[in-house]
């Protein structure tokens, strides 16, 4: 069996999206590994700098992925990376007939160009010596759901990114690959004013259980579930898995 305690040892990671939720579990998950840098990226100052990642050396870069600057700025110091986690991304709500541009061109922005900018970044640093990425899309980006449009088309179009990356990365040693999650308990559900509204009236838990319904599993995953799976796709144990997305949902898709 392998040894997973200490699996990322010596290595360096980025991570966006980094201040809560996933992307936080992900962070700490890989300092507890063993990673010796990690460049963690948010727009929540406060959230980063409240992680505990012990002895690991830390970066943290504050503002938005789809910054074309941030990553022109950070790019050298990302030289010789080893691991990327795609992460960043906001929710949205709305009927397609009914939603503004201006909200459609938001979520696109950060969810699909800000994906694209990292991913495209931190495969260019790991030119050379060879890594591997995993971008977070979401089940909704392969079951349609209505009233969250731009959100589904956005996490459809980074699982596709995530494929051609991996057929593109692999002549040079870079293993790209995507993970779908059904329900997860994070942050991202305040953007949704019924969410708010539920957990006014009755709490997070009973809103949670409500929600869940609809997955055979009858609950969601916590951030740190996904970070697992996450670290499983990133890591050495699936050194022969590329252009994979994996669906991680307790059955919602079936």
């Amino acid at each position: 069996m392998n040894d997973t305690k200490h699996d990322f040892e010596g290595r360096s990671a980025l991570v966006t999206g980094a201040g809560s939720g996933i992307g936080a579990a992900c962070a700490e998950a890989l300092a507890a590994r063993g990673a010796a840098k990690l460049f963690l990226n948010d727009i929540d100052a406060a959230g980063l700098e409240k992680l505990d990642l012990g002895q690991c050396e830390v970066v943290r870069v504050i503002g938005s992925v789809a910054d074309p600057e941030l990553w022109a700025d950070l790019e050298g110091d990302l030289a010789g990376l080893d691991h990327a986690i795609v992460n960043a991304g906001v929710g949205a709500g709305g009927a397609l007939t009914e939603l503004d541009f201006a909200e459609w061109r938001r979520v696109m922005d950060i969810n699909l160009d800000g994906a694209f900018l990292t991913l495209s970044t931190a495969m260019r640093a790991m030119a050379g010596k060879g890594g591997s990425a995993v971008v977070v899309s979401s089940t909704t980006g392969l079951k349609p759901v209505p009233g969250i449009g731009p959100y589904g088309v956005s996490k459809a179009a980074v699982a596709h990114m995530a494929r051609i990356a991996a057929v593109e990365g692999a002549p040079k040693k870079i293993r790209v690959n995507a993970i779908a999650p059904g329900g997860v308990d994070t942050a991202i559900w305040e953007s949704s004013e019924d969410f708010k509204r539920s957990v006014e009236a009755h709490g997070r838990e009973a809103t949670l259980k409500a929600m869940a319904k609809t997955t055979p599993s009858g609950r969601f995953a916590s951030s740190a579930e996904m970070a697992e799976t996450i670290l499983f796709l990133l890591g050495d144990a699936a050194a022969n898995v590329t252009g994979h997305v994996m669906v991680s949902d307790g059955g919602y898709t079936l």
